[in-house]
């Protein structure tokens, strides 16, 4: 199984931002299929005295078809959407996309709506800093 580029920059932002990564990558097993999630986190929340818990799909959109790339990535968060609500339903899946993938595409208008309609949660990243600039649910 292949890392995606971005990878250990997600979780370093990730560990940064005071989560903590229980699973890399995140094992999971439904209607047959065996799957891997690039990340599984939680972080503690003090003020609920809970824990929340999350999966985390990495992208990098380093292809030259931005389009391409996130007919893929639609694809993957929809089965580990379906899966986790099975599996673990206390997990909440994002998709880790980089700062200027977002601004370029994920701001127009079909990438906007097929997000809305499908419910994607998105992590937002900059690379260099290695820090997340935006959580989009």
């Amino acid at each position: 199984m292949a890392k995606d580029f971005f990878h250990d920059v997600v979780r370093r932002s990730l560990e940064k931002d005071g989560w903590t990564i229980t699973d890399d990558p995140l094992f999971l097993r439904f209607g047959g299929i065996e799957m891997y999630i690039d990340l599984g986190a939680e972080q503690i929340l003090a003020a609920e005295r809970g824990t929340e818990k999350i999966a985390v799909e990495v992208k990098s959109f380093l292809a030259p078809s931005t389009t391409v790339e996130f007919n893929t990535a639609l694809g993957q968060f929809l089965k580990y959407q379906l899966a986790l609500e099975q599996v673990q339903p206390d997990r909440v899946l994002y998709l880790a996309i980089p700062i200027d993938t977002y601004d370029s595409f994920f701001t127009l208008e079909l990438p906007q709506l097929l997000i809305q309609r499908y419910q994607v949660h998105l992590i937002v990243y900059e690379p260099e800093d290695e820090v997340i600039v935006l959580w989009k649910k």
